[in-house]
């Protein structure tokens, strides 16, 4: 069953509001077997009351579902966003039923979604998105964040990947839409 933390900016989180992101956002547990057992952390902003941008993540044991959408309808942006969550939710399941029909794992967590209408021509082109089309190998030289976005930087690129100096674990640095910086950190589990 999913959880649901809601928080606004520069808007109120009414009850009709949560009521509505709710409803729709539940709809996606009918692709998982157990329910979702996850929060479902939904991030509303509004900017000069013209315009809504509407977040929402979904952490879980396997996979995070995440995705964003602006618009001038906060409520067309809801619909648009589980649009979103379940068409990747369609491609994880098409793209992990073809690798791991054997295994155990994610594959398990995905419920057979009969009610699923999508002709097999349109799964077939979206998996051809993932093909790589290229392969590069460089070396993770160690750094601090600093010099990891002078690199990143310098090579025109929108993200680069690098050795902390510090903790010696593979981060990532990466430019966010609104020009700042992000910084991804890994650790092994």
């Amino acid at each position: 069953m999913l959880q649901f933390n809601i928080r606004g900016e520069n808007i109120e989180v009414t009850p009709a509001i949560r009521d509505h992101i709710e409803k729709k956002v539940e709809k996606i547990e009918r692709y998982f077997t157990d329910g979702a057992n996850a929060t479902a952390m939904v991030n509303l902003k509004s900017y000069n009351h013209s315009q809504t941008k509407v977040e929402v993540t979904i952490p879980m044991k396997n996979l995070t579902l995440r995705a964003e959408e602006r618009h001038d309808d906060m409520y067309a942006a809801i619909d648009l966003i589980v649009s979103k969550l379940e068409r990747q939710i369609r491609k994880y399941k098409t793209k992990v039923n073809r690798k791991f029909r054997e295994r155990d794992g994610i594959g398990l967590a995905f419920a057979t979604a009969e009610n699923d209408t999508r002709a097999q021509n349109e799964i077939e082109e979206e998996e051809e998105d993932l093909t790589i089309v290229r392969t590069k190998q460089f070396d993770l030289k160690p750094m601090d964040e600093e010099e990891a976005v002078l690199q990143m930087n310098m090579l025109g690129h929108n993200f680069f990947v690098f050795t902390d100096a510090e903790s010696n674990e593979t981060n990532i640095v990466y430019k966010r839409k609104d020009g700042s910086y992000g910084l991804i950190e890994t650790s092994a589990q």
